[in-house]
């Protein structure tokens, strides 16, 4: 079996972006909004993939959004999906990042997918 030539810099090229995701997913951590209500984590994501390049279509379902990112002119396709809603449950981890918003949290990991 061959290696794909580009996937020796699949973990260096994560390594590089360590910090800004970390620094997201605790941002996004901190202010949770619960489903429909994720305006704030709707712009921040929306702004970030424009940001990083992708063609963006906010507002899908509401608060949703969507990024396009074209590499080539092959028919392949990826799709990544990622949750943005927090849960109705008041946070008692005392993290530095802990919700500031008394009674929702981010208790489901979906902090660290959006991220």
């Amino acid at each position: 079996m061959t290696k794909n030539p580009s996937s020796s810099a699949v973990v260096p090229g994560i390594l590089h972006h360590l910090q800004e995701s970390v620094a997201l997913r605790h941002h996004i951590h901190a202010h949770p909004e619960l489903a429909f209500e994720e305006h704030a984590t709707s712009e921040l994501v929306a702004g970030k993939l424009a940001e990083w390049g992708y063609e963006v279509h906010r507002g899908l379902g509401g608060t949703g959004v969507v990024g396009t990112l074209k590499k080539g002119s092959g028919p392949r396709r990826l799709g990544l999906r990622a949750d943005m809603d927090a849960l109705p449950i008041h946070e008692e981890t005392k993290l530095p990042y802990a919700s500031q918003h008394g009674g929702t949290m981010h208790a489901c990991g979906h902090d660290g997918h959006t991220a």
